[in-house]
């Protein structure tokens, strides 16, 4: 890793506060009498429930939704046997991963004990605090005694990840890979290059779902593991072979399957045109495959290729796994993690992967129509549908073996739990940037001299989000590069600088042509082509760049008025109108119009509705539009609410398709059980709230955006401007670098629809 993302690194894990989790209070704790119900004396009750029946810590405290990810720091990533200590980050990392894709919480333990007996005596003597341990990190073989005896010894659900995750998310692509080929498991020849934890578990889990031990091979660093080897590990000797081979290379001739979980290419092309018809390859060792993807699809067609890796098709990610497999274990109160549960999982997201995708998750791939085939043989790792699939599978498998203790009974009202359990702001940011990295454009930064515009850009362009064009001076942009570790070649463009007079002179003469009739000179178009929005709006109009983005450093009025000088509107559009997007717990929220139309008219208000509904689409959801009042559906009149109630009257009678309702209050309108049941006639009662809200004026969805965002800490997209012909976005003074690359990212996926 180079000097400044070393840098980076350690700053994101000091700043603003040291580690990457925190323990957040679940209870009110404002008066006295809070924290007297908190601690002494109220606290004694549950004690003392706790002490006549210990199953009421599942009902009084956080044990139902807590797991230790316990490590000693023998087997640290790729990092080896680095201390428990230094194992804390990753422990903290795998914690960060459970509670934002499946709502748990973690408490990091890091053992400092490489003793196999000492380990698991100080994890039995924890494990009453929580409802179940994620063992990660831990080298082999003593990963294999640990769990092994942990899991007698103990009554919550234990699991090594590091031999799980893989196996079960592996063993769901090879299913769902052979039955694209027409194998059948019990008869292929599979060959398992590697022999450690995880790949001992891998092999055992395909045994588990029929492949046959005879036909299996496996191999480590010495080559094929045989019968007649000396001071063979009871693992590697439950998978060595008496059959006539001794290399990698005489294993894979004529085989089926190629499992990897070694190190970078070792599988070379030779040995892959000796692979049998239709070979199946999973090469997942990270981050260099044990063959190249595109040199293994150029050298066979009949290829399925699966790696560890997010930039190719048919990615191994644990993270398919492990959040949902505790959350239906936890959810059950589970005493164990058994063979039957992990192959409920393994079914459960092979099942998936032969479901319609989400329109979201689909959006990502440019559209790409993913479909169960030889590039899709697994769920992607952010499909919003895990977490609803993969727990009750779980779950359910726990109750039919007997390890649960609190079986579900109504499994709808489950799935709705499980996904009121999680926030989806970062993911849904992720997912957009995913979709933007798909087709990059040229994004216009256009105040590049400012130092936090200027981390912006490196993020999208180091992320290979967007192509960044600098604007500004160019000795301080160059400067200001050096100091931040900035080194990508990128476009830097000084509009006052006489190496663009002739382009600067072009501009003036295109804009004047444009503006000649509104007061506008010869000598007032080449002052205007000096200023940096002109300019870079400029290059936007003529197609020398795809988007830009601006605002940093200006009052929004003047930033926005080169643009409504320039930029024409989109066919139909009569005005233009923004909408600020907040990642909700709920999902995304668009607030309109907080930026443009001061104090709309009825008819504008319904175009900014339309409008505002046609943005949705970016998430690749149903629009759900409130149009807001103080109001409720003429329980006051006034000249705001009889424009309100006006504006829907046209959208109801004019899109009939489309779902608004209104005049309605804020709080009905986004409380699906409120309006219900106040106002059952309402067309927003689809059980879930409005994720459109239309305000009466610009004041009203200002100050309500701007509260909202400085008080409850959400992940905020824009303002993002509508019926813009090009896509040209003016984020607010003094955004921060995160909200930039927000901006930017949807000012890339804003010109790709354009």
């Amino acid at each position: 890793m180079d000097t400044r993302k070393k840098e980076e690194a350690l700053h994101y894990h000091e700043f603003p506060q040291p580690g990457k989790i925190a323990i957040v209070p679940t209870k009110k704790h404002a008066t006295q009498h809070d924290l007297a119900l908190a601690y002494s004396p109220g606290v004694a009750e549950p004690c003392l429930a706790i002490a006549a029946d210990k199953s009421n810590a599942y009902k009084y405290t956080a044990k139902s939704n807590l797991v230790a990810v316990i490590s000693n720091g023998t087997a640290v990533l790729g990092l080896g046997d680095i201390g428990a200590d230094a194992s804390k980050p990753v422990m903290e990392g795998k914690g960060l991963l459970f509670k934002i894709f499946a709502g748990i919480d973690v408490f990091d333990i890091e053992v400092d004990a490489t003793d196999v007996d000492k380990f698991i005596d100080t994890v039995k003597a924890i494990a009453p605090t929580f409802g179940g341990i994620n063992l990660e990190d831990i080298k082999a073989p003593e990963a294999f005694e640990i769990e092994r005896r942990l899991k007698e010894e103990l009554d919550i659900p234990v699991m090594h990840d590091d031999q799980h995750g893989t196996a079960i998310i592996s063993a769901a692509a090879l299913i769902n890979a052979l039955e694209i080929v027409g194998k059948d498991i019990s008869k292929v020849s599979i060959v398992v290059n590697g022999a450690g934890a995880a790949a001992i578990s891998c092999t055992r889990l395909y045994v588990a779902l029929g492949a046959d031990p005879r036909n299996i091979v496996m191999c480590d660093s010495k080559g094929v593991i045989r019968k007649d080897a000396a001071n063979l590990t009871a693992q590697k000797a439950e998978f060595a072979t008496d059959r006539d081979v001794h290399t990698l290379e005489e294993a894979v001739k004529g085989a089926d399957v190629f499992i990897g979980l070694s190190k970078g290419d070792v599988l070379t092309p030779a040995m892959l045109l000796s692979m049998a018809k239709d070979a199946i390859v999973f090469a997942m060792a990270n981050p260099t495959p044990e063959i190249d993807y595109n040199l293994a699809i150029n050298t066979r067609e009949d290829i399925i290729m699966a790696t560890g890796r997010s930039d190719y098709p048919n990615q191994v990610n644990n993270v398919l796994g492990f959040p949902y497999i505790f959350r239906g274990a936890l959810d059950v109160r589970a005493t164990k993690i058994n063979e039957e549960m992990k192959l409920a999982a393994v079914r459960a997201i092979a099942e998936l992967a032969k479901k319609p995708v989400p329109q979201q998750v689909s959006l990502v791939y440019g559209g790409e129509n993913l479909v169960f085939g030889k590039n899709y043989i697994i769920p992607k790792p952010f499909d919003p549908r895990l977490i609803h699939e993969v727990p009750p599978a779980i779950a359910q498998a726990a109750i039919a073996t007997g390890v649960a203790q609190k079986p579900i009974t109504d499994w709808e009202a489950y799935k709705v739990e499980l996904m009121e359990r999680i926030g989806v702001g970062s993911k849904e940011i992720r997912l957009l940037q995913d979709r933007a990295k798909r087709n990059p454009k040229r994004i216009v930064f256009a105040e590049a001299d400012q130092l936090e515009v200027l981390k912006a850009a490196q993020r999208v362009y180091e992320d290979r989000i967007a192509i960044p064009i600098l604007l500004g001076r160019k000795d301080v942009i160059t400067a200001l590069k050096e100091e931040i570790g900035f080194t990508g070649e990128v476009e830097i463009i000084d509009p006052k600088c006489d190496d663009e007079k002739e382009r600067r002179d072009a501009f003036a003469q295109q804009y004047l042509k444009l503006r000649e009739r509104r007061g506008i000179t010869e000598l007032v178009a080449e002052h205007q082509m000096l200023e940096r929005n002109y300019f870079g709006t400029m290059l936007v109009y003529t197609g020398q760049a795809d988007g830009m983005i601006t605002g940093y450093s200006h009052s929004y009025p003047n930033a926005i008025k080169p643009v409504l000088e320039i930029i024409p509107k989109e066919a139909g559009v009569n005005r233009i109108a923004a909408a600020s997007i907040m990642l909700t717990k709920q999902g995304p929220l668009f607030l309109s119009d907080a930026t443009i139309n001061i104090n709309p008219s009825a008819t504008e208000l319904a175009n900014i509705a339309l409008l505002t509904a046609k943005s949705v689409q970016i998430f690749g959801q149903e629009p759900s539009v409130a149009m807001l009042s103080y109001s409720n559906f003429g329980s006051a009149t006034s000249e705001s609410t009889l424009k309100v109630r006006e504006a829907v009257a046209y959208l109801h009678k004019n899109h009939p398709e489309l779902v608004v309702d209104g005049e309605i209050q804020a709080d009905f309108a986004i409380n699906p059980e409120k309006l219900a049941k106040n106002y059952p006639f309402s067309k927003l009662n689809n059980g879930k709230g409005a994720n459109v809200l239309i305000f009466p004026n610009l004041e009203a969805a200002n100050i309500t955006y701007k509260v909202v965002k400085e008080t409850q800490h959400l992940d905020t997209i824009g303002p993002v401007i509508l019926g813009l012909s090009k896509s040209i976005h003016i984020c607010t003074l003094g955004s921060t670098a995160e909200e930039m690359v927000n901006l930017a990212t949807l000012a890339v996926i804003d010109a790709q629809n354009k």
